[in-house]
């Protein structure tokens, strides 16, 4: 903390200065039913870092069909892995923002949605009425891309750029290829495979989906997905099924799909399978719903036997030593 001297009598009140974290995920609605999901698709959806098509084209299809009609089929799906707790990417980002904060001394965590709440414009101001002079964004997305990463710089920017006396800010990189990323993922996916009542024939790891178009503008986020499976497979000494999930639209996306995978993997003798989400700091809808239900179902269809979703890291200890590691790496100088 630095020190300062004497403050004039009528001078407001100073908030002692402290240095910040702020976690980051996606996003996610308030509830699970047909108005929350359609504010969060509408803010998701309308960001021009997720969907590249002139705002005059998209908007009217946008608002004339989609948010009209998918609404209502996102929030049966949401109702299937909603908890007590809320959302499954709330409960675990907020946990670990509360785990980690107990790790490092004299340091506020806080976290943030970037689509939907609490806003990072919301918890910025917070956290900057709490003192924090300093703040380091860390967006939990291993793997860079400009439709998650470069969004959340933008709304870092958006909400600072409104402040008069702004803290200064640090980004997160990507952690693709970081030792301390693979390491805790290699031994949640030991852990959690030597925990099967069968051994896999094959283990997939399914990674979010982006429009093939993205690669092709200089997105790095394909070979960021590919660098981090060649690194664990190597780590693990097992070979991966690396595939892209959630498809949306018309438009070309990257490859193999997740679902023809899974359908595909009995054909081949593999009738045995786990699949996990390495991408996904945290499991959401995405893997609770979209892997572990409908991936499910898609598998046995093919013919296969016993299938096997794998969680994500979440709040676990490997995750918050994890976490603990790459902060303080970027925190260095700060404390």
């Amino acid at each position: 903390m630095r020190e300062t001297g004497p403050l004039p009598k009528d001078h407001p009140p100073v908030a002692v200065t402290k240095i910040g974290v702020l976690l980051v995920n996606l996003g996610t609605p308030d509830a699970p039913d047909k108005q929350a999901v359609k504010r969060y698709l509408k803010e998701f959806l309308s960001d021009k870092r997720v969907v590249e098509i002139p705002s005059i084209i998209w908007q009217p299809i946008l608002r004339g069909v989609i948010l009209n009609t998918r609404p209502v089929k996102s929030a049966e799906a949401y109702r299937l892995v909603w908890t007590e707790d809320g959302s499954p990417l709330a409960f675990y980002t907020r946990k670990q923002a509360e785990k980690l904060a107990s790790k490092i001394d004299n340091v506020m965590v806080d976290w943030a949605m970037r689509y939907g709440n609490p806003s990072i414009g919301s918890r910025l101001n917070e956290m900057k009425a709490a003192g924090c002079d300093r703040i380091l964004i860390a967006p939990l997305y291993p793997q860079y891309s400009g439709a998650t990463t470069a969004s959340v710089h933008d709304a870092v920017f958006d909400a600072i750029a409104a402040m008069r006396w702004q803290p200064a800010i640090r980004l997160l990189p990507a952690y693709h290829d970081d030792e301390a990323y693979i390491d805790a993922l290699a031994a949640s996916l030991e852990r959690d495979i030597a925990a099967l009542d069968f051994e896999p024939d094959a283990i997939v790891a399914s990674f979010h989906g982006m429009p093939q178009r993205t690669l092709e503008l200089g997105d790095p986020y394909h070979c960021h997905c590919q660098k981090t499976a060649r690194m664990l497979s190597e780590k693990m000494g097992k070979e991966l099924v690396v595939a892209f999930q959630s498809r949306f639209g018309r438009a070309k996306w990257l490859g193999p799909a997740t679902d023809e995978v899974l359908e595909s993997l009995p054909g081949q003798g593999k009738k045995n399978i786990a699949i996990f989400a390495p991408g996904f700091s945290s499991d959401c809808l995405e893997t609770c719903e979209e892997l572990a239900i409908r991936g499910k179902e898609q598998f046995e269809a093919g013919g296969g036997d016993k299938f096997a979703y794998l969680p994500c890291l979440n709040d676990s200890d490997t995750s918050i030593e994890m976490l603990e590691k790459l902060m303080r790496r970027e925190l260095s100088g700060w404390i």
